[in-house]
């Protein structure tokens, strides 16, 4: 479980069990501090792993990555403390077996007495690494669900923000195109009346102006008309 542990649960920038995780787009998890201190050497917002740039000055916390690695320690911290505390409240012996029937742990003595008699047992250190494995692997089922839905919304937003880009640009796109064809009509009307020579033909400055905004006026009435009601 310690190496299983230390091989999942350590940021692969500073090698320690990771502190404030945060998680990039990549899928990738870095402490905190230590993925803000690689982008200031770096100059660079890129994946220290996969360098893959990230669109976020901040990326998310990975909160379920966080919650198991302060569970973790404090397992450890518990298990350090205890150690010395595992015996037997009967005879004061070390508890090294775990009886199967009564699922409880017991001591050498109490396995010879009758109160467990022919009790099945196995070694306490493997029943307690059976119920471990079996709880890190559903936390670590439930981490890859969690990472997989915030991959997935970081995603959706990057969409979401070049949809958003794309639609801007094509309007503006359209307006470009709507006053080059007017300055081509404006151009086309100021030859024939330069040709016709009538004073009555003459256009003015703000004439011209207008008919030169006038589609993109349009347009942009036309955009503001369809947007919903706040």
């Amino acid at each position: 479980m310690d190496s299983l542990s230390a091989h999942d649960f350590s940021c692969p920038v500073c090698c320690e069990i990771f502190k404030d995780p945060v998680l990039l787009s990549c899928s990738h998890s870095f402490c905190k501090e230590c993925l803000q201190q690689f982008w200031r050497i770096k100059e660079t917002q890129e994946c220290p792993v996969c360098r893959r740039r990230s669109s976020r000055d901040d990326p998310p916390c990975n909160r379920v990555l966080k919650n198991l690695c302060e569970s973790l320690l404090k397992e450890r911290k518990e298990k350090g403390s205890s150690e010395s505390e595992e015996l037997c409240s009967l005879h004061s012996e070390k508890l090294k077996l775990f009886c199967l029937e009564d699922k409880q742990p017991v001591c050498l003595v109490c396995f010879t007495s009758q109160q467990h008699d022919n009790h099945k047992v196995r070694p306490i250190t493997d029943h307690t690494e059976h119920q471990i494995k079996q709880q890190f692997e559903k936390l670590h089922q439930f981490l890859r669900d969690e990472e997989e839905a915030t991959i997935t919304a970081l995603r959706e937003e990057e969409e979401q923000k070049k949809q958003m880009m794309e639609e801007k640009l094509e309007k503006i796109n359209t307006h470009i195109s709507a006053l080059s064809h007017t300055i081509k009509d404006m151009e086309e009307m100021m030859k024939d009346s330069d040709v016709s020579g009538s004073t009555g033909s003459f256009w003015s400055f703000d004439s011209c102006a207008a008919l030169l905004v006038q589609p993109a006026l349009q347009s942009l009435e036309e955009d503001a008309g369809h947007r919903p009601e706040q």
